[in-house]
């Protein structure tokens, strides 16, 4: 019974679109309608600028976040947090506030990292920061970082790790796909400001 509320509420978090409730609620626009139609951070950046760019991406990672604290209010459930993350990560993904269309995983998933594992969190930032300072590809730059984080959870030898940041890792590149075939054909949108 407290595995199926810790989950039910961990997907409710997930579900919370925050790109969507920031353009509707401060800029009456309704970001799935505009650039690439994702409700992630990158088309909030694209679409309504740095500020609700950088408010919508902290929303999302803290969702990931929270998600994996959540099992901490139950004594006897610690076990759970990285399943409890994972099903948040779902949620953003398949938001139920949202018509079940939402973001590519990335910032939630980083959440998820940064409650569970700072330190794998910190290496997942730095390697996205240089591989977005080389590629300027957002993208790209996040399949990277996940990629990374898989290869040093292998190295650590973590083993719930290793399996959720490889269930992680694929949802962020699965999402990706378009982004993959834009890039391959040379259309996939640059960032300029790094």
């Amino acid at each position: 019974m407290i595995l199926a509320l810790i989950l039910v509420l961990s997907y409710l978090l997930g579900s919370i679109p925050s790109g969507l409730w920031i353009g509707k609620s401060f800029y009456g626009i309704d970001i799935r309608e505009h650039g690439s139609g994702n409700l992630g951070g990158t088309n909030t950046f694209r679409v309504l600028g740095k500020k609700a760019g950088m408010t919508v991406t902290a929303m999302d990672i803290l969702k990931g976040t929270a998600a994996t604290l959540i099992p901490l209010l139950f004594a006897s459930t610690h076990d759970y947090q990285l399943l409890a993350g994972v099903v948040a990560v779902v949620g953003h993904m398949f938001p139920i506030f949202a018509g079940f269309r939402g973001g590519k995983a990335v910032a939630t998933s980083a959440g998820v990292l940064l409650g569970y594992a700072p330190l794998v969190f910190a290496i997942l930032l730095v390697v996205f920061f240089i591989s977005l300072y080389l590629s300027k590809y957002v993208s790209l730059s996040s399949m990277m970082a996940g990629v990374f984080a898989f290869i040093y959870t292998l190295i650590i030898w973590d083993v719930p790790l290793i399996i959720v940041v490889g269930v992680l890792t694929a949802f962020v590149i699965y999402r990706h796909r378009s982004n993959i075939a834009r890039i391959k054909n040379k259309t996939e949108p640059k960032v300029t400001w790094i």
